[in-house]
């Protein structure tokens, strides 16, 4: 089950000099993202790289922002996929120290920036959540509510017509399980509507 993390972490090395510090937190989209970079820039406007890696939606990113090809932005995506992230964003801010690391060195110092800002990270998993729309006789309505109240649904509308309209979203792995409960209960007079 992919996970997710509940607030953001930092962390933050020096080797020979130079100062790395990173950050991962939960993102919902590239756009998010490239604003959190942006906002980074802006708080540390000496910085020597702004370096970061992404994985939200099905989408990924890896940007070495001006190092060595495949040595910072490819090696965080690396760790973030390891420890099955979805969300999720990690930046490494670099002030260079004067000397340089290598290739080998600065894969080291990326990926163990992320990796120490993870390690006190709180994971959360990911639920994904299902819209539904059912349409009952008014004799049912408290019937719905409750069952809808005790799989942990949340109600998003209710229309009172010639019916009662239920737009709600529930825990994707309990919606079919709600579905069944609420037909058998309501007897067949209960409605599905896309």
């Amino acid at each position: 089950m992919p996970l997710t993390l509940s607030a953001a972490v930092h962390s933050e090395l020096v080797i020979k000099k130079s100062r790395f510090i990173g950050c991962v937190q939960a993102v919902p989209d590239r756009a998010a993202a490239q604003a959190i970079v942006a906002a980074l820039w802006a708080e540390h406007p000496t910085a020597t790289h702004v370096c970061w890696a992404l994985l939200a939606g099905g989408q990924s990113a890896a940007v070495d922002d001006g190092e060595p090809s495949g040595t910072a932005g490819r090696p965080m995506l690396e760790v973030l996929r390891r420890q099955d992230l979805e969300g999720v964003l990690a930046t490494v801010v670099r002030y260079y120290g004067g000397t340089p690391l290598g290739a080998g060195g600065l894969v080291r110092a990326y990926t163990d920036t992320v990796a120490q800002a993870l390690l006190q990270a709180e994971k959360v998993p990911i639920v994904r959540r299902r819209a539904l729309v059912c349409e009952a006789p008014y004799a049912l309505e408290g019937l719905v509510r409750r069952e809808l109240q005790l799989a942990g649904a949340t109600l998003t509308e209710v229309r009172h017509g010639e019916a009662v309209s239920f737009d709600f979203e529930v825990d994707e792995p309990l919606a079919s399980g709600l579905q069944q409960r609420l037909n058998e209960a309501a007897h067949g007079r209960l409605s599905w509507l896309d």
